[in-house]
């Protein structure tokens, strides 16, 4: 159970995607101007992290190395990265018309978004986790990516009231905040 937690830690503050992996930029700089659409982006890609990373888990460990395919490993997870997403999109499309309108481009975006690559790779190539820790390790990269989503577009919209200067404002400005951010969590690195 500790290792459980110390894996979700890890993912969340002290690997996070954002600030440490830099996986996810382009939703973290585009997204990130309102709180109501971060936090519709991080739970839409915490929820496909989570079901990516255990369908990946289960076809790597039983189909891809049992049949000694391990080298079509990326194209296998892409492949099934943009099954899931559609498949969410076709179910939360039939089911809750409001959410899918809610999460509009975001939720076909998560195809495209290199996190949701990166945690399947992490957990299946790299790290070799068991299917719980897997599951652990993408809740927490998830949860981290929202929670630094949320933190960003909550800094951004108050810096909207801001009196910046002129070159300041926009993009550069959240250039900054991002080096900030990843300063703070540099500091989570002596947690564990």
């Amino acid at each position: 159970m500790t290792e459980l937690i110390a894996i979700f830690i890890s993912m969340a503050l002290i690997n996070n995607f954002i600030l440490v992996r830099f996986l996810g930029l382009c939703p973290f700089f585009g997204v990130s101007k309102q709180l109501g659409s971060a936090v519709s982006m991080g739970v839409a890609v915490t929820f496909v992290m989570s079901i990516a990373s255990l369908a990946t888990w289960l076809i790597y460990n039983y189909i891809l190395i049992p049949f000694d395919l391990k080298y079509m490993y990326i194209v296998i997870f892409i492949l099934v990265i943009a099954t899931l997403v559609q498949i969410i999109e076709l179910f939360i499309k039939k089911t809750n018309a409001a959410l899918y309108f809610a999460f509009g481009i975001y939720l076909p975006l998560i195809t495209t978004n290199c996190a949701v690559l990166g945690i399947t790779l992490i957990v299946n190539t790299v790290e070799v986790y068991s299917l719980w820790q897997s599951v652990v390790a993408a809740l927490g990269a998830g949860l981290g990516f929202t929670l630094v989503l949320a933190m960003m577009s909550g800094i951004r919209e108050k810096l909207e009231l801001a009196n910046a200067p002129k070159a300041m404002k926009g993009l550069p400005i959240a250039f900054i905040i991002a080096t900030l951010l990843g300063l703070a969590f540099s500091g989570f690195g002596g947690m564990i």
